[in-house]
């Protein structure tokens, strides 16, 4: 079973990066005041094939910049719109995007530090974990099967629609346990709260961390940064999820496990979505928001959600699957016991059809929607999806 050559970038394919990344850091290099790196997966040779996306820090003087850090993305905007062609992704610190040959550059405006304590923003720890990754070359190899086998189930990305694992928190996993292999094996062991703890600098994570940082099942110490859970965005699902595929593919593997399942099953409902236009975490956390909106009321209404599931790739895609395709014509609602004189009056007020029934009152109601597809239509059309998606529409 040969998953690498399925996984790592043709000699072809990085020379092809190499040298876009290459021309566009000449062009960079005219703006004087800034020193322009490659970043992110491209710089530690820990991407993937297909990867059509190159990170590129513009670093900014410390001394000069610190008190500018609000600025920087501003002063760097009106230069670099003067070489390329420049989108502007709107974040904690603004960066741009460059499309050049076919990639996307995303240029990120940091400032240059030495210590993780003079960092302003988290990007700008940015060159500190390339330092960190790039000492450990022999496990390039292994970090790409995690990050494949994350991908391909849905569990990589820390972005708040994904809830996934971070490329660097996939990084630090392989490094801290030496394998991939290694790391599915451990995961096994995780419990709630598990500490990783590469450089072991801190004797009680728990309560040396901030709280906000611990609030997930697992805290991934920064190695560059000992006051950073760098999987902070991991949800419960998902820590659950990568435990269970592990266990899975241990027991058998397969090459199946690296790669991306989009079936629906028979008998599902299917949601078609066209998402905004927008920078992919907040489009993508709008999607997720209409997802939960739909289930909830789906439950709510008693048509039961027993299944689900939904993948992005031009557009996104939901299904699943109901207990109950109809319901009946009447819904029986519990209310409050009859010797509740206060309440039993207000009970009977509001519903047009009451009865008693082992000492508590009922009201019978005329449901105005019986049917699941119905039911999803009406529900599409309510202002909180129409604000969130392009279009969505049910097959």
């Amino acid at each position: 079973m040969d998953i690498i050559s399925n996984i790592k970038p043709s000699k072809e394919e990085k020379k092809l990066i190499e040298n876009a990344s290459a021309e566009v850091i000449k062009k960079l290099k005219k703006i004087r005041y800034i020193t322009p790196i490659i970043g992110g997966s491209i710089s530690k040779d820990t991407y993937l094939k297909g990867t059509d996306e190159v990170d590129i820090f513009i670093k900014f003087n410390y001394k000069k910049y610190k008190n500018k850090t609000d600025k920087i993305s501003e002063i760097l905007y009106k230069d670099l719109k003067k070489l390329f062609k420049v989108s502007v992704i709107h974040g904690s610190r603004d960066y741009f995007h460059v499309n050049y040959k076919g990639l996307t550059m995303e240029i990120v405006p940091i400032i240059g530090i030495k210590k993780p304590e003079q960092a302003l923003n988290v990007t700008d720890l940015s060159p500190l974990h390339i330092k960190f990754v790039k000492k450990y070359p022999k496990l390039k190899d292994d970090i790409r099967l995690l990050k494949a086998f994350c991908k391909a189930n849905y569990l990589y990305g820390a972005e708040s629609y994904i809830s996934g694992f971070s490329g660097y928190a996939i990084e630090v996993l392989v490094i801290y346990y030496k394998s991939f292999k290694n790391v599915l094996k451990n995961s096994l062991k995780w419990k709630q709260k598990t500490v990783i703890d590469c450089k072991k600098e801190l004797k009680n994570a728990l309560s040396e961390l901030n709280s906000s940082k611990t609030v997930s099942p697992l805290i991934i110490i920064d190695p560059v940064d000992k006051t950073r859970n760098i999987s902070a965005s991991l949800s419960m699902e998902n820590f659950n999820k990568f435990k269970d595929i592990a266990k899975k593919y241990l027991k058998n593997p397969s090459e199946k496990f690296f790669k991306k399942d989009i079936s629906i099953p028979n008998d599902s409902f299917i949601l078609k979505i066209i998402q905004l236009k927008g920078k992919k975490d907040i489009v993508g956390s709008k999607i997720v928001k209409v997802i939960d909106y739909v289930k909830l009321n789906l439950n709510k209404e008693g048509f039961k959600v027993t299944s689900s599931g939904w993948f992005w790739e031009n557009e996104a895609t939901f299904w699943f699957k109901v207990k109950n395709k109809s319901l009946p014509k009447y819904l029986i609602h519990k209310g409050p016991p009859i010797n509740l004189e206060k309440h039993a009056y207000q009970f009977k007020k509001k519903y047009s059809q009451v009865f008693v029934k082992n000492k508590f009152l009922y009201a019978k109601i005329t449901r105005k929607i019986t049917n699941v597809k119905k039911f999803v239509n009406k529900l599409l059309k309510d202002e909180y999806v129409k604000e969130r998606v392009k279009n969505i529409k049910l097959l």
